[in-house]
């Protein structure tokens, strides 16, 4: 079985991430590709579509969540992510198990002896004067009924877990803050969630493993677990397997792949890429050694947005007073420095309109 080192599967998840080459693509294709973008940060996502689209607008991304074809919701690792409409729709009742789970391993002390079917049907009623409500908002009109979990373990059961729901616009649109204002997912699109067939056949899992490897291959199982959240959609994988090819790593681990997925020569040049807070690159992958050292590896999930440099994280960046502020994690030559001086003084102008080329590199 042939070995892909760590350059290897770097060359490949910059490929399906679009990280490689900008791609040109309409911003719902990238957004499907991708299996949804990481979004608790309502702002991150406009980078990191930025960072992979040839000419990408932010408008773009702001009329498909007013226009309905994108939504905010809860679902893969119980985090808020941005998703196309169709596959919210689509993945939401293969998540509802996890979801559960995972509200209760925060709050299981709380939800002790809480019926969640009836909690769930309560809020559904709630909810049915189609007004947007907070988390709080929902809570707090059912407290009366449920007074021991307090607001903030049903309102996370509700809006988490029970009841599928949308974050409406304003919220995630470019330079908008707003609050979130939840609305049934069903209500806002229409249509309903897609039930789970009954015969076992997961043919929801079966899609979510293609579409991970598609655009994170190739992959272990843990990798694909890591992701969704779910437990490794073993019988998905098993049903896929005569469809898929094998590597190992350098690990030894038996790794994933669609036959034809791109798999770049190793020595392929990477560009400077800057990534948003909790990118799919790094977060998506149990393993991220693929793209992120060990060292460093506690960046990932603190929320601090990195610069690749030939493909791996080298810098972190923030924004100050309208200025990108580069502070790389090791010693950059000068054509790196060169590199990433120019993609941030690119990502400057798009943060400002074009107002500001304004960007710092610490020490220069």
């Amino acid at each position: 079985m042939t070995v892909l080192d760590a350059r290897a599967l770097n060359r490949a998840t910059l490929a399906r991430q679009l990280l490689l080459d900008r791609a040109d693509l309409p911003a719902l294709d990238a957004v499907a590709h991708l299996g949804g973008l990481q979004a608790q940060e309502p702002q991150e996502p406009f980078v990191g579509l930025w960072s992979r689209l040839r000419g990408f607008r932010p408008a773009r991304l702001s009329d498909l969540l007013t226009g309905r074809s994108v939504v905010r919701t809860h679902l893969m690792r119980r985090t808020v992510h941005l998703l196309t409409a169709d596959d919210a729709l689509a993945w939401r009742a293969r998540h509802d198990a996890m979801l559960r789970q995972r509200v209760l391993g925060t709050y299981r002390r709380e939800l002790a002896g809480v019926d969640l079917d009836a909690l769930a049907a309560a809020g559904r009623e709630v909810m049915a004067d189609g007004e947007p409500r907070s988390m709080g908002e929902l809570a707090r009109a059912l407290a009366d009924r449920w007074p021991e979990p307090g607001t903030r373990a049903l309102g996370e059961m509700l809006v988490a877990a029970l009841v599928p729901m949308v974050q409406l616009p304003p919220r995630g649109l470019w330079r908008t803050k707003a609050g979130v204002r939840n609305v049934p997912l069903a209500a806002w699109l229409g249509r309903a969630p897609a039930p789970l067939p009954d015969d076992g056949s997961d043919p929801v899992g079966q899609a979510l493993v293609r579409r991970y490897l598609a655009a994170y291959g190739p992959a272990a199982s843990a990798d694909l677990r890591a992701w969704c959240g779910l437990a490794g959609l073993p019988a998905a994988v098993a049903a896929l397997r005569g469809e898929l090819v094998s590597f190992r790593d350098e690990r030894g681990r038996e790794l994933l792949d669609l036959p034809d997925a791109p798999r770049p020569d190793p020595g392929t040049p990477a560009p400077v890429r800057f990534l948003p807070a909790f990118d799919n690159a790094v977060l998506g992958y149990h393993d991220r050694g693929r793209i992120i050292d060990d060292a460093h590896r506690g960046l990932s999930v603190a929320g601090e947005r990195v610069v690749l440099v030939d493909g791996r994280v080298a810098a972190t960046w923030t924004v100050r007073a309208g200025t990108v502020a580069v502070a790389p994690l090791h010693r950059l030559t000068p054509h790196e420095r060169t590199a990433v001086a120019e993609q941030g003084r690119e990502l400057a102008a798009f943060l400002s309109d074009g107002e500001t080329r304004s960007v710092s590199l610490a020490g220069a």
